[in-house]
Formats: structure tokens, C-alpha cells, sequence
């Protein structure tokens, strides 16, 4: 499984089709529509991916 961010390959499942890619820092989840991305906050919640956001890549 490739992170469809970075690209990398250090990723591992955290849940039911869900996630985490310990190059960027990203979770996502894949499902019939396609794939979520989320960005891990500092509390441990789930934001939207902002792909403006140049501190993850």
C-alpha cells in the first residue's frame, strides 16, 4: 500500500479500511468513492487534509 500523498510505502492499517503513513504524517481511509484524507492534530482528532499546508510535505 502507497500513501496517495507522498507516495511512500511506510504505511500501516490503523482500522477498517483506514490508514497512516508515517512519512507524511497522514491518515486516510479507502472506500467505494475513493480515498479521505486527514491531517492527525495535536489533540489526536482528525482534520480535513489541506493541501496547502507545506509543513506536511
Amino acid at each position: 500500500m502507497h500513501c496517495p500523498v507522498c507516495g511512500g510505502k511506510a504505511t500501516g492499517k490503523v482500522g477498517v479500511d483506514q490508514y497512516y503513513c508515517w512519512d507524511c504524517c497522514v491518515e486516510y481511509r479507502m472506500n467505494k468513492e475513493g480515498v479521505s484524507i486527514y491531517e492527525v492534530a495535536e489533540d489526536g482528532s482528525l482534520v480535513s487534509f489541506d493541501p496547502q499546508n507545506e509543513m506536511l510535505l
